[in-house]
Protein backbone atom coordinates (compact mmCIF):
# COMPACT_ATOMS: atom_id res chain seq x y z
CA UNK A 1 0.00 0.00 0.00
CA UNK A 2 1.44 3.38 -0.95
CA UNK A 3 1.58 6.47 1.20
CA UNK A 4 -1.15 8.11 -0.87
CA UNK A 5 -3.62 5.27 -0.45
CA UNK A 6 -5.98 5.29 2.51
CA UNK A 7 -6.75 2.19 4.49
CA UNK A 8 -10.29 1.00 4.95
CA UNK A 9 -11.35 0.54 8.55
CA UNK A 10 -10.93 -3.00 9.85
CA UNK A 11 -14.20 -4.80 10.53
CA UNK A 12 -15.02 -5.39 14.18
CA UNK A 13 -12.78 -8.05 15.64
CA UNK A 14 -9.96 -7.55 13.13
CA UNK A 15 -7.86 -5.19 15.21
CA UNK A 16 -5.18 -7.86 15.39
CA UNK A 17 -4.77 -7.52 11.63
CA UNK A 18 -4.00 -3.82 12.00
CA UNK A 19 -1.51 -4.62 14.75
CA UNK A 20 0.26 -7.08 12.43
CA UNK A 21 0.22 -4.50 9.63
CA UNK A 22 1.84 -1.92 11.91
CA UNK A 23 4.69 -4.29 12.78
CA UNK A 24 5.10 -5.29 9.13
CA UNK A 25 5.24 -1.63 8.10
CA UNK A 26 7.89 -0.91 10.72
CA UNK A 27 9.94 -3.87 9.47
CA UNK A 28 9.61 -2.67 5.87
CA UNK A 29 10.77 0.84 6.80
CA UNK A 30 13.73 -0.61 8.68
CA UNK A 31 14.67 -2.87 5.76
CA UNK A 32 14.34 -0.05 3.23
CA UNK A 33 16.19 2.65 5.16
CA UNK A 34 18.60 0.65 7.31
CA UNK A 35 17.93 3.19 10.05
CA UNK A 36 16.01 2.51 13.26
CA UNK A 37 15.44 6.25 13.62
CA UNK A 38 13.31 6.15 10.46
CA UNK A 39 10.76 3.95 12.22
CA UNK A 40 8.49 6.67 13.58
CA UNK A 41 4.78 6.57 14.32
CA UNK A 42 4.14 8.99 11.49
CA UNK A 43 6.19 6.95 9.01
CA UNK A 44 4.49 3.72 9.99
CA UNK A 45 1.06 5.32 9.73
CA UNK A 46 1.89 6.72 6.30
CA UNK A 47 3.18 3.33 5.14
CA UNK A 48 -0.15 1.62 5.78
CA UNK A 49 -2.47 4.55 5.12
CA UNK A 50 -3.87 5.24 8.58
CA UNK A 51 -3.88 8.21 10.93
CA UNK A 52 -1.00 8.11 13.40
CA UNK A 53 -3.32 8.20 16.47
CA UNK A 54 -4.80 4.87 15.34
CA UNK A 55 -1.53 3.22 16.30
CA UNK A 56 -2.09 4.02 19.97
CA UNK A 57 -4.90 1.47 20.12
CA UNK A 58 -2.26 -1.21 19.71
CA UNK A 59 1.09 0.29 20.74
CA UNK A 60 1.84 2.84 23.43
CA UNK A 61 4.79 4.31 21.57
CA UNK A 62 7.50 3.71 19.01
CA UNK A 63 9.49 1.58 21.45
CA UNK A 64 6.58 -0.82 21.76
CA UNK A 65 6.50 -1.25 17.99
CA UNK A 66 10.24 -2.00 17.94
CA UNK A 67 9.78 -4.57 20.72
CA UNK A 68 7.09 -6.33 18.69
CA UNK A 69 9.32 -6.19 15.61
CA UNK A 70 12.17 -7.77 17.56
CA UNK A 71 9.89 -10.56 18.77
CA UNK A 72 8.80 -11.36 15.24
CA UNK A 73 12.40 -11.18 13.97
CA UNK A 74 13.53 -13.73 16.57
CA UNK A 75 10.64 -16.00 15.58
CA UNK A 76 11.63 -15.74 11.90
CA UNK A 77 15.27 -16.33 12.82
CA UNK A 78 14.41 -19.48 14.77
CA UNK A 79 12.31 -20.81 11.90
CA UNK A 80 15.18 -20.29 9.46
CA UNK A 81 17.44 -22.37 11.70
CA UNK A 82 14.79 -25.08 12.08
CA UNK A 83 14.27 -25.23 8.33
CA UNK A 84 18.03 -25.71 7.87
CA UNK A 85 18.18 -28.62 10.33
CA UNK A 86 16.90 -31.21 7.85
CA UNK A 87 19.88 -33.35 6.84
CA UNK A 88 20.18 -36.86 8.29
CA UNK A 89 23.92 -36.50 8.97
CA UNK A 90 24.29 -34.66 12.32
CA UNK A 91 27.49 -32.79 11.38
CA UNK A 92 26.03 -31.65 8.07
CA UNK A 93 22.91 -30.59 9.97
CA UNK A 94 24.89 -28.56 12.52
CA UNK A 95 26.89 -26.84 9.79
CA UNK A 96 23.67 -26.06 7.90
CA UNK A 97 22.20 -24.47 11.03
CA UNK A 98 25.34 -22.34 11.44
CA UNK A 99 25.21 -21.32 7.77
CA UNK A 100 21.54 -20.38 8.20
CA UNK A 101 22.47 -18.24 11.21
CA UNK A 102 25.05 -16.32 9.19
CA UNK A 103 22.76 -16.06 6.17
CA UNK A 104 19.99 -14.53 8.28
CA UNK A 105 22.41 -11.90 9.56
CA UNK A 106 23.55 -11.24 5.98
CA UNK A 107 20.09 -11.09 4.39
CA UNK A 108 18.35 -9.23 7.26
CA UNK A 109 21.15 -6.95 8.47
CA UNK A 110 18.90 -4.21 9.86
CA UNK A 111 16.63 -6.60 11.71
CA UNK A 112 19.57 -8.60 13.02
CA UNK A 113 21.21 -5.45 14.36
CA UNK A 114 18.03 -4.35 16.13
CA UNK A 115 17.48 -7.85 17.56
CA UNK A 116 20.75 -7.64 19.47
CA UNK A 117 20.73 -4.03 20.59
CA UNK A 118 19.97 -0.54 19.42
CA UNK A 119 16.98 1.51 20.40
CA UNK A 120 15.27 -0.88 22.78
CA UNK A 121 16.09 -2.89 25.88
CA UNK A 122 14.30 -5.85 27.41
CA UNK A 123 14.26 -4.40 30.97
CA UNK A 124 12.78 -1.13 29.71
CA UNK A 125 10.22 -3.03 27.63
CA UNK A 126 9.15 -5.07 30.67
CA UNK A 127 8.97 -1.95 32.84
CA UNK A 128 6.80 -0.24 30.22
CA UNK A 129 4.63 -3.38 29.98
CA UNK A 130 5.43 -3.68 26.27
CA UNK A 131 6.33 -7.32 26.93
CA UNK A 132 6.20 -9.73 29.86
CA UNK A 133 9.30 -10.80 31.75
CA UNK A 134 8.72 -14.36 30.51
CA UNK A 135 8.64 -13.17 26.89
CA UNK A 136 11.82 -11.15 27.44
CA UNK A 137 13.60 -14.16 28.94
CA UNK A 138 12.52 -16.34 26.01
CA UNK A 139 13.91 -14.05 23.28
CA UNK A 140 16.49 -16.02 21.32
CA UNK A 141 16.09 -19.15 23.42
CA UNK A 142 14.28 -21.03 20.67
CA UNK A 143 17.14 -20.41 18.25
CA UNK A 144 19.67 -21.44 20.89
CA UNK A 145 17.75 -24.68 21.44
CA UNK A 146 18.02 -25.45 17.72
CA UNK A 147 21.81 -24.98 17.83
CA UNK A 148 22.13 -26.96 21.07
CA UNK A 149 19.94 -29.75 19.69
CA UNK A 150 22.03 -30.03 16.54
CA UNK A 151 25.20 -30.17 18.63
CA UNK A 152 23.67 -32.76 20.96
CA UNK A 153 22.89 -34.93 17.93
CA UNK A 154 26.59 -34.77 16.98
CA UNK A 155 27.54 -35.88 20.51
CA UNK A 156 25.01 -38.72 20.45
CA UNK A 157 26.37 -39.89 17.10
CA UNK A 158 29.93 -39.81 18.43
CA UNK A 159 30.85 -36.97 16.09
CA UNK A 160 31.53 -34.39 18.82
CA UNK A 161 33.46 -34.66 22.09
CA UNK A 162 31.51 -31.86 23.78
CA UNK A 163 30.77 -32.66 27.43
CA UNK A 164 28.31 -29.78 27.78
CA UNK A 165 26.37 -29.22 24.52
CA UNK A 166 24.35 -26.32 25.90
CA UNK A 167 27.41 -24.38 27.10
CA UNK A 168 29.21 -25.13 23.85
CA UNK A 169 26.12 -24.05 21.88
CA UNK A 170 26.29 -20.70 23.68
CA UNK A 171 29.99 -20.43 22.78
CA UNK A 172 29.15 -21.32 19.18
CA UNK A 173 26.40 -18.67 19.12
CA UNK A 174 28.88 -16.08 20.37
CA UNK A 175 31.37 -17.10 17.68
CA UNK A 176 28.76 -16.90 14.93
CA UNK A 177 27.52 -13.56 16.22
CA UNK A 178 31.04 -12.18 16.21
CA UNK A 179 31.66 -13.36 12.65
CA UNK A 180 28.30 -12.00 11.48
CA UNK A 181 29.06 -8.62 13.05
CA UNK A 182 32.56 -8.40 11.62
CA UNK A 183 31.35 -9.38 8.15
CA UNK A 184 28.81 -6.56 8.37
CA UNK A 185 31.29 -3.88 9.45
CA UNK A 186 34.38 -5.10 7.56
CA UNK A 187 33.00 -5.91 4.13
CA UNK A 188 36.33 -5.33 2.39
CA UNK A 189 38.27 -7.64 4.70
CA UNK A 190 39.73 -10.63 2.81
CA UNK A 191 38.01 -13.39 4.78
CA UNK A 192 39.99 -16.63 4.37
CA UNK A 193 38.32 -19.65 2.76
CA UNK A 194 36.78 -22.04 5.25
CA UNK A 195 36.49 -19.42 8.00
CA UNK A 196 33.13 -20.82 9.13
CA UNK A 197 34.57 -24.32 9.60
CA UNK A 198 37.54 -22.86 11.47
CA UNK A 199 35.00 -21.40 13.88
CA UNK A 200 32.48 -24.24 14.08
CA UNK A 201 34.78 -27.26 14.32
CA UNK A 202 36.67 -26.25 17.49
CA UNK A 203 33.72 -24.60 19.24
CA UNK A 204 31.49 -27.62 18.60
CA UNK A 205 34.35 -30.03 19.40
CA UNK A 206 33.72 -31.90 16.17
CA UNK A 207 35.82 -34.97 15.50
CA UNK A 208 38.06 -34.78 12.45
Amino acid sequence: MTATESRSRNPRGEGSRLRADIVAAAAAILDETGDEQAVTLRAVARQIGIAAPSIYRHFADRQAILVALVGEAFAEFEQRLRDAAADQDPVVRLRAVCDAYLEYARSRPQRYRVMFGGLWSAPDAVAAEAMTSDAAAELGQGALRVIAGALQDCVTAGRSTSDDPLADAVALWLGLHGLAHQRAVSRAFPWPPGIVDRLVVPLAHLRS
